[in-house]
């Protein structure tokens, strides 16, 4: 498997990106700001992140999303440490992350890999996205924040 950033000329893989964002508009927006990679494997894409700058010294991961056959194989995790070692050979000092209240397995990997819980923005999904969003049988309301430092 190879990681690599999207080349400008290429289209980002929106089908991927959508699995772990489903708004299409956000999505956009946030592509336009940052950097995209993928992680391939004979011409196929597996896995997608995004990088978006935030603040001076800090990066945010908005965007994992590994193809849904070549789930539970530790490419979620091996994305994660390629964006994570990215952020530092990039000079960023912090490396931020937010997942929704119900994505249980997210929240899981990306403590395994080091993040840190620093707080919860109450009610971001359901005030940025028209659609109810469910996952694990329970509705996505609230962002949990984590962070690391570089």
């Amino acid at each position: 498997m190879e990681i690599r950033k999207l080349d400008t000329y290429e289209s980002p893989p929106m089908e991927l990106l959508l699995l772990a964002d489903p708004s299409e508009q956000i999505v956009k927006e946030y592509l336009k700001r940052g950097q995209c990679y993928i992680a391939e494997m004979n011409n196929t894409i597996l896995a997608v992140y995004v990088l978006l700058p935030t603040r001076p010294e800090t990066v945010e991961l908005v965007n994992i999303a590994v193809n849904e056959t070549h789930q539970g194989k530790g490419i979620g995790k091996k994305i994660v440490q390629h964006a994570i070692n990215n952020a530092k050979f990039q000079g960023y000092k912090t490396i931020e992350i937010g997942t929704g209240n119900s994505g249980m397995g997210q929240l899981a990997l990306y403590q395994k890999c080091g993040f840190r819980i620093v707080g919860i923005d109450r009610d971001f999904f359901v005030k940025h996205y028209s659609d109810e969003i469910f996952e694990n049988g329970i509705q996505c309301r609230d962002m949990i924040r984590l962070s690391q430092d570089l």
